[in-house]
C-alpha cells in the first residue's frame, strides 16, 4: 500500500473480512442514531472502518519510527485481523529501548483519542462527523488500553518485559514472566469478556448476542495465548543462537585444481583429515566448492575418469562467509543468498573450510532441543 518511512505496508486477506464486519456492525448502529441517513449508512461506516484501520496504521507507524530511531530494521507493517503488526527484525538491546519501543504505540493511539476528542467539541452533535469522531475516539481508546494490557504479545507485555528485564537483569526472564502473565489474560479474556457484555440488568446469557460475544473472545485469548506461546519459542531461539559459530561448524576443506582426477581429490582429502574439497585456480584463490551431494553417487570405478572441476559450484556473490559469523547473523547471511555449502574464508581471505547448511541445520535443531538451563 505504500512505504512510509521506506517500510513497505500491506494489507492481508484478512483484514477486508474484518472491514465488512465493521461496516455492517457501525452500519447497524447509525440506523438507530441517524435514521434519515437509509442505505447510504453503510458507506459512511465503510468509512469509518477504513479511518480506524488507518488510525492502526498510524499506530504502528510509531513503532517503526521507533524501531528506525534505534537502528533497528523494520521488514514491513501488515494490516491484518484484529490490528496490525511491525515486523521488527532484530530486538532491542536495551530494556529502556524495549519499553519506548513497545510504549510508541498505544502512546500515540491515546494521543489521536484525545484530538479526535477535542475534534467532536467543533462539530454539530447527531451529524455524520459528530458520530464518526465519536466512533474513532472510542475505538482509539479501546486499541490504546488493550496493548497496555501487561501480557505478550500485546505491547504492554512488551513493556512489562523491559522493566523484569530490567530488575533482574535477564531478558529471558522478563520474556517468561510477561508470556506467562499474556496466558493469564488469555484465559480471562476468555472468560471475562462474555460477562462484562452481557445486560447489566442482570439478564440470563442467551442467545445470538452472548453467541457472539463467546465467539469474539475465544478468537482473542486464542489470538493473546497463541502469541505468548510464540514469544516465549522465539526468546528462547534468540538464547541458544550465539551456540552456531560458523568457525566451530565449518568442516576441514582440502583445496584441488579442476583438472584433478575425483578419486586423486578424495584421496588428498582423506590424507589431510578434510571433509570438504575446494576448487583453486593456478595461484590458489578458491574458484568453487565441491557439492557433496554431486559426488556421493559418483560409481567408483568412475571416479579415476571423471575431473573434480564438474562437480564444483561456481562461488556466487554471497557464498563466502567469515569465520567470526555467529548466531543470527550467520543465519540472515545464510537466508539471504540460499546454497547448500559456503566457502568459509578468514578476515585475511585465507580459505578456513567449507561451512554446509545440513551441518548448521543440525546443530540449530541439537541447541533447541536442550533443556532450558
Amino acid at each position: 500500500m505504500g512505504r512510509p518511512f521506506g517500510v513497505p505496508v500491506y494489507v492481508a486477506p484478512s483484514w477486508f473480512l474484518v472491514a465488512a464486519l465493521i461496516t455492517w456492525v457501525f452500519g447497524g448502529q447509525l440506523e438507530r442514531v441517524l435514521p434519515e441517513l437509509g442505505g447510504v449508512r453503510y458507506l459512511v461506516a465503510l468509512f469509518f472502518a477504513v479511518a480506524f484501520y488507518a488510525s492502526v496504521l498510524v499506530h504502528e507507524l510509531a513503532h517503526t519510527v521507533v524501531a528506525l530511531h534505534y537502528k533497528l530494521p523494520v521488514r514491513r507493517i501488515q494490516l491484518q485481523f484484529f490490528g496490525g503488526v511491525s515486523e521488527i527484525e532484530k530486538e532491542s538491546d536495551t530494556p529502556g529501548r524495549e519499553f519506548w519501543l513497545a510504549f510508541a504505540g498505544p502512546l500515540l493511539s491515546l494521543v489521536l483519542s484525545a484530538v479526535f476528542y477535542g475534534a467532536l467539541h467543533l462539530v454539530q452533535e447527531r451529524t455524520v462527523p459528530s458520530v464518526l469522531l465519536a466512533g474513532l475516539m472510542i475505538s482509539n481508546l479501546i486499541v490504546a488500553l488493550f496493548n497496555l494490557l501487561p501480557g505478550l504479545p500485546l505491547d504492554g507485555g512488551r513493556m512489562l518485559r523491559a522493566v523484569v528485564w530490567k530488575i533482574s537483569g535477564k531478558p529471558m526472564t522478563g520474556t517468561v514472566a510477561a508470556a506467562w502473565v499474556g496466558r493469564a489474560l488469555a484465559v480471562g479474556v476468555l472468560i471475562g469478556l462474555p460477562l462484562l457484555t452481557t445486560t447489566r440488568d442482570g439478564a440470563e446469557i442467551g442467545g445470538a448476542d452472548s453467541l457472539t460475544d463467546a465467539l469474539l473472545a475465544a478468537i482473542l485469548a486464542a489470538i493473546i495465548w497463541t502469541g505468548a506461546g510464540n514469544s516465549l519459542r522465539m526468546a528462547r531461539l534468540r538464547e541458544r543462537l550465539p551456540d552456531l559459530r560458523a568457525r566451530v561448524l565449518t568442516r576441514r576443506a582440502a583445496p584441488v585444481t579442476p583438472d584433478t582426477p575425483l578419486s586423486e581429490a578424495l584421496r588428498r582429502a582423506d590424507e589431510a583429515g578434510a571433509r570438504a574439497l575446494v576448487v583453486v585456480d593456478g595461484t590458489g584463490a578458491p574458484t568453487g566448492i565441491v557439492r557433496e551431494s554431486a559426488i556421493t553417487g559418483v560409481a567408483e570405478h568412475r571416479r579415476p575418469w571423471e575431473s573434480i572441476g564438474q562437480y564444483a559450484q561456481d562461488l556466487r556473490e554471497g557464498m563466502r562467509v567469515s569465520a567470526e559469523l555467529t548466531g543470527e547473523e550467520l543465519l540472515e547471511h545464510m537466508r539471504s543468498t540460499p546454497a547448500t555449502e559456503y566457502l568459509v574464508v578468514e578476515e585475511t581471505g585465507e580459505i578456513y573450510g567449507v561451512l554446509s547448511t545440513a551441518d548448521v541445520e543440525r546443530a540449530f535443531v541439537a541447541a533447541m532441543a536442550r533443556p532450558a538451563s
